[in-house]
């Protein structure tokens, strides 16, 4: 997490809050060029404020429950971008998909590959807890083909779709993995989850902010939430546009999306990656992979029910083969316990061929 100590906020994070409300009460509903791109800029800057208040409001309250704030901010971001593009009137019933299978492979691929090439460039070798990295991957498996496989192969519904009593029991199994991951992860087994080497595994974490700090880093939370929600929203039409003038498939807004709200997160994954902390940046990948499917897809489950329309969920054959690769590999990248370049470079070969994938049908 950042470092948020009892002294003051970092004062960007301060200052982008109100400013992105500001804006959004400035600009809401304008379509002039230049305005939407600097909307783009504060979008951008907010969902990185959103998620270091939540950091230090996490860090106040402690585990489990501070994981469950992060997640939850996190979600927000992701569900509320999601539906803004889902509720525009070119809105494509697609988009929780292609945003859901997109942090899959962002996570499992380009943040796990970047992570272990900048650790075994810099230590040759790294290291990891097979019993916490294989049970994140095991459970992430678990909601990806809950929430993205099955649906291509069942029959209730046409298309790639689930029935609402199919959707129910996808959207709650996910919910309840979810949890049990957080309990098993934080509380249960949290040995397993800490670095195999006793002198790495010292609490480096920043000692927790004051009471006054964290409930001012709520309220800007808060204040984040709704600008990022509100400027989505200004977007939707500006993105729907500038994919159909380039001609990419609709799948590419998916895939921004996931890179937006996953940012922050895989800065952190890979610095501590670069700090021979590789199951900390194990830790930091799969459980944001975890929190944005186990918990965008219930929240898209409950919100398909006022929106209406088709929810397609289910991958198309290509993806399916990406999906199914990516598991294969990243099992047999775990399974030693430890890594070197060669596992980085071949799951970047695969996040390579996913983001080319995605602008070519």
């Amino acid at each position: 997490m950042s470092g948020a100590q009892n002294q003051a906020l970092p004062r960007w994070s301060v200052a982008v809050p109100p400013i992105a409300l500001a804006v959004l009460l400035g600009t809401f509903g304008r379509t002039w060029g230049p305005i939407l791109i600097f909307d783009a800029f504060v979008l951008v800057a907010a969902v990185l404020a959103a998620v270091h208040h939540a950091e230090v409001v996490a860090l106040r309250v402690g585990e489990p429950f501070g994981t469950l704030i992060l997640a939850i901010a996190v979600t927000v971001i992701e569900v509320g971008l999601i539906l803004m593009l889902m509720t525009s009137p070119k809105g494509a019933p697609t988009v929780a998909r292609d945003t859901v299978f997109s942090a899959f492979m962002i996570v499992c691929n380009g943040v796990v590959g970047l992570g272990l090439l900048v650790g075994a460039l810099k230590h040759r070798v790294v290291e990891f807890r097979v019993e916490g990295v294989t049970a994140a991957l095991a459970t992430l498996t678990a909601v990806a083909a809950l929430a993205l496989v099955f649906p291509t192969f069942t029959t209730s519904t046409p298309g790639a779709t689930y029935s609402g009593p199919q959707l129910a029991f996808a959207g709650v199994a996910s919910l309840a993995l979810y949890g049990v991951f957080v309990f098993v992860q934080t509380v249960r087994h949290r040995d397993y989850f800490l670095p195999p080497d006793p002198a790495a595994s010292a609490d480096e974490h920043a000692a927790p902010p004051s009471g006054r700090t964290a409930l001012i880093s709520l309220g800007l939370l808060l204040m984040c939430l709704v600008g990022v929600v509100g400027l989505a929203k200004t977007e939707t039409p500006a993105i729907e546009k500038a994919v159909a003038t380039m001609g990419a498939p609709e799948a590419v807004v998916g895939v921004c999306i996931a890179l937006l709200v996953l940012l922050p997160e895989t800065g952190a994954a890979v610095r501590a990656a670069g700090r021979n902390r590789v199951q900390t940046s194990l830790n930091l990948a799969y459980g944001s992979a975890l929190a944005s499917i186990g918990l965008t897809i219930p929240a898209i489950a409950v919100a398909s029910i006022w929106i209406g329309g088709p929810l397609t969920l289910g991958l198309n054959p290509k993806e399916l083969v990406l999906l199914a690769l990516t598991v294969v590999v990243s099992i047999l990248t775990v399974a030693p316990g430890r890594a070197t370049l060669m596992q980085g470079s071949v799951h970047l070969a695969i996040f390579g061929a996913f983001l080319f994938l995605s602008f070519t049908l």
